[in-house]
């Protein structure tokens, strides 16, 4: 395979004075319009601080006193009538008394009225603080693309859909749950010489140059992947195998090098179809008495075996295939044969051997090589995004400079200089020199996506000291299509902030809804809800295959995909964000459907099904999140319970103390197993562990019924009857997760609260503090009366004083 040549001296150049180049700023704020943060309205008479004092004596001052201090906290001292002064620890009690957490279960606790009572006094007092004095949160002037993002800005920007970013950029760090925090994305030398080779290959990629060296890519199978019905994507009447989507820079021939699975000899002959965009372009045979129509080399040449010996099937096959440049779907897959189990295996296993089931072949892996006999680039989505218009004749280099100033423009998501053009035009003309109009373009396409602008969402600080004002609505719609898309505005969004109308009445609501109705708002659950929810961790899990020999990379594959459709259900569908713990459905294909024990769900589509059984309701019920809070060979309720309290509480439990010993899961006098229930017994019997556990257990304890990989049982792995049952700190008992639903639906707006933190700290690309507490509360206040529906919440995180206002950074 041969790399990558090296990018031009100038790009180096240009890349190392970017750090100079950024302090001098990137044009003039565009459009600054005033936004006045609004308390959120009364909810009715407020008690008099006398109260609170009384009950905050009453119930708290005995360990947060000037004496005691327990914490460092001294309520007898801080004064009522001046929230404002002590904020950042009135913001905290408030989040105990909302959750419960204070006083401890040891000591007195109030009645729900109390706690209301004093909450609600902090809270109001605290919010009208707040309206007077707002304070947006400092962000970097300069916020990097994250991996994600870059991938979707490519496509967007230049119409390239297939673009593997993962095998040019590394990945990012993540901070506070989420990998577009500004804060930790960091720009290094080495990042800089990714970003070059990136912006080379995508270059020569989106014009087609006729220079593109012979490039091969492997798409490999991974081993425990069952190929024995239909994948998702092909053809009916197949089984197994892949589909690869992918753009061609260039039209031409290209080599498509098929590896099998290792695997005996096969007595019946299968039929190895390869299909381009739905076309059949090679059907091959292998195994039964006939000879391999391919073999190395596809030329179906090799000589015939021993009469009354089969061949050994091959182990590669190749077939040379002329495409046109743009995007095609290459598919690769087995022609199916009968679903007749064989007789000689009474109940197969689920998952694959390696090598496959042992009785039919396995797809291992295809690698695509070319261009070959490369003859330029016809019409493609890219060149038609980029050629507005042809740049031939004497108008030539007008129509090049409108060419650049449109990408330029949808690139830095911003109005276009002309100092930005007097910068790129030199590239211009250098690469026409070089090799004519379209090398031109290629070379300022490249300067382009290496350029700070392009790299970097970049903001503009108020002016004064400490100074703290609205964004422009350039930059609102480029914060606006990152929360939303994890990509650029399109035209219709940037053209509104240009003319300065997208905080028009109406205009911002309305953009919001055309948004999250745009296929591009699927990154909020592959981006958003993948991270919040975790489900980026499901790939790294390793069940015990000896505990659980069924579990292969389509039930993993299953369980994700499953959380993807349901949390998309609920933002198409603009439904309330309660019924992610409450939906009566989900989605299942048959896989799926196997582990769960549903009856009459057949194939390898997603459908959606309803639920019949209360326990699976909900996110709690799903193998993906019952899966990632388990270990490989054994549930945890300690995991399960910190999920909770993490995503659904919103109230996270402190880091575990150094040293904690393992979980001990075996009688030490006797050897027998012990119950999860009494091996965690054992394991609170450490007072430094028993206040967080006394927390999280029940919460995990009451999702015991489900197994390590979320299959439904009444037993425990030492065979004892599982006790779900679970007692809150308050008193409050309940019975299994169905009980535990229950629980948490009582307060509603404390999981409404959650997501809105969540969406609040993806929005702004930063961890939350304590001053964004009570916008917090207005967006949920906003909320209510729309039964806190995703729209509602979205549009209130779009509204709210962080997301439209800026503070000068120091």
């Amino acid at each position: 395979m041969k790399t990558l040549q090296n990018p031009p001296v100038a790009l180096r150049f240009v890349l190392a004075i970017v750090a100079v180049w950024l302090t001098l700023g990137i044009g003039p704020p565009v459009g600054r319009a005033a936004v006045v943060p609004q308390a959120p309205p009364s909810t009715g008479a407020l008690p008099s601080s006398a109260s609170v004092r009384a009950a905050l004596t009453k119930y708290c001052v005995t360990c947060h006193s000037q004496t005691r201090r327990v914490q460092g906290l001294a309520f007898d001292t801080m004064d009522l009538d001046n929230l404002a002064a002590g904020a950042e620890v009135w913001e905290k009690a408030v989040r105990k008394l909302r959750t419960g957490a204070m006083p401890p279960s040891s000591a007195p606790r109030p009645d729900a009225a109390t706690y209301d009572m004093v909450a609600s006094f902090l809270e109001s007092g605290l919010d009208r603080a707040a309206s007077l004095k707002p304070n947006p949160g400092r962000l970097p002037a300069l916020h990097r693309l994250n991996r994600t993002e870059y991938h979707n800005v490519v496509r967007d920007l230049l119409a390239l859909e297939h673009v593997d970013v993962a095998l040019l950029l590394p990945g990012d760090d993540s901070s506070y749950g989420f990998d577009n925090i500004a804060d930790v994305l960091w720009m290094s030398a080495t990042l800089l010489d990714r970003y070059l080779a990136a912006a080379r290959k995508i270059s020569r990629l989106a014009v087609g140059d006729p220079e593109t060296p012979l490039m091969a890519e492997t798409y490999r199978l991974p081993v425990d992947l069952a190929q024995d019905s239909r994948v998702e994507g092909l053809p009916m009447g197949t089984r197994g195998g892949t589909l690869i989507r992918r753009d061609f820079p260039l039209d031409g021939e290209y080599v498509i090098r098929i590896t099998l699975a290792p695997g005996p000899r096969f007595q019946d002959p299968h039929h190895l179809e390869v299909s381009v965009d739905g076309e059949r372009v090679q059907l091959f045979t292998v195994g039964g008495d006939v000879a391999p129509e391919g073999g190395r080399g596809g030329r179906g040449d090799s000589p015939a075996p021993p009469q009354g010996r089969r061949p050994p099937p091959p182990r590669e096959l190749q077939v040379r295939v002329p495409m046109k440049a743009g995007p095609r779907a290459i598919a690769v897959t087995f022609v199916q044969k009968t679903a007749a189990q064989s007789e000689q295996v009474l109940q197969p296993f689920l998952r694959p051997g390696r090598g496959g089931s042992g009785l039919q072949p396995y797809l291992a892996s295809v690698t695509i090589t070319g261009p070959y006999l490369a003859s330029g680039a016809s019409d493609t989505p890219s060149r038609r995004r980029l050629f507005i218009c042809r740049p031939n004749g004497p108008d030539a280099t007008a129509c090049a400079k409108r060419i650049i100033a449109t990408l330029a423009r949808r690139a830095y998501r911003r109005p276009v200089t002309d100092a930005d053009l007097q910068l790129l035009m030199p590239f211009y003309e250098a690469g026409r020199a070089e090799g004519g109009v379209e090398m031109g373009i290629e070379r300022t396409l490249e300067r382009v996506l290496v350029s700070p602008s392009f790299l970097f969402r970049v903001e503009h600080d108020p002016t004064g000291p400490g100074a703290v004002g609205p964004v422009t609505e350039v930059e609102l719609a480029s914060r606006l299509s990152f929360f939303l898309w994890s990509s650029i505005p399109d035209d219709q969004l940037l053209d509104l902030a240009v003319r300065g109308k997208l905080r028009a009445p109406g205009v911002l609501d309305q953009q919001v809804q055309r948004m999250l109705a745009d296929p591009r708002s699927a990154s909020m659950v592959t981006n958003f809800a993948a991270q919040w929810l975790y489900l980026r961790n499901v790939a790294a899990t390793r069940p015990d295959p000896r505990l659980f020999p069924d579990f292969d990379e389509g039930l993993r594959l299953a369980f994700v995909r499953e959380t993807e459709l349901f949390f998309e259900s609920v933002l198409r569908e603009n439904r309330s964000v309660i019924d992610l713990l409450t939906a009566d459905y989900t989605f299942v294909n048959e896989r799926l459907a196997r582990h769960y024990g549903m009856a009459n769900v057949y194939g390898s589509h997603f459908r959606r099904v309803t639920l019949t059984d209360p326990n699976r309701r909900g996110l709690l019920g799903e193998g993906s999140i019952l899966t990632l809070t388990s270990y490989a060979n054994r549930t945890s309720p300690v995991l399960r319970g910190k999920w909770i309290l993490e995503n659904v509480l919103g109230a996270p439990p402190p880091p575990p103390p150094p040293d904690v010993p393992a979980l001990k899961t075996e009688s030490e006098t006797t050897g027998k197993a012990l119950s999860m229930r009494e091996a965690m017994v054992q394991h609170r019997a450490n007072a430094v562990c028993a206040g967080c556990h006394a927390r999280m257990d029940p919460l995990g304890f009451a999702m015991e019924n489900f197994d390590a990989l979320g299959s439904w049982r009444t037993r425990s792995g030492a065979d004892s009857v599982i006790d779900a049952s679970g007692e809150l700190p308050d008193g409050t008992q309940f019975d299994g997760v169905a009980g535990l639903r229950q629980i948490l639906l009582r307060r509603p707006e404390q999981f409404a609260v959650t997501v809105t933190e969540k969406l609040l700290t993806y929005a702004l690309g930063r961890g939350l503090e304590y001053y964004d507490a009570p916008s917090i509360r207005a967006i949920n206040h906003s909320a209510a009366g729309a039964n806190y529906t995703f729209s509602s919440l979205v549009l209130g995180v779009v509204k709210s004083m962080p997301f439209q206002m800026r503070m000068k950074t120091e």
